[in-house]
């Protein structure tokens, strides 16, 4: 099973996407926005923010294990 590092952000608060390398060690808890500067969180039940506003999950949830 191949892992996907990258995944495009998408700010919730004004849409601004970007791409980004995702951390294979642990989830990203955090996110400021470089556009508006919001800083988000995951939405509850998802345990990193590539999960709740990313295009690909984050690598431990694509390989099974569950959040970091």
């Amino acid at each position: 099973m191949e892992i996907i590092l990258e995944s495009t952000i998408t700010c919730p608060r004004c849409g601004h996407q970007k791409e980004e390398i995702m951390p294979t060690d642990a989830c990203q808890y955090f996110y400021e926005c470089e556009n508006c500067h919001q800083v988000v969180k995951p939405k509850e039940g998802d345990c990193c923010v590539y999960c709740s506003y990313g295009t690909v999950k984050c690598p431990p949830i694509q390989e099974g294990k569950g959040c970091c």
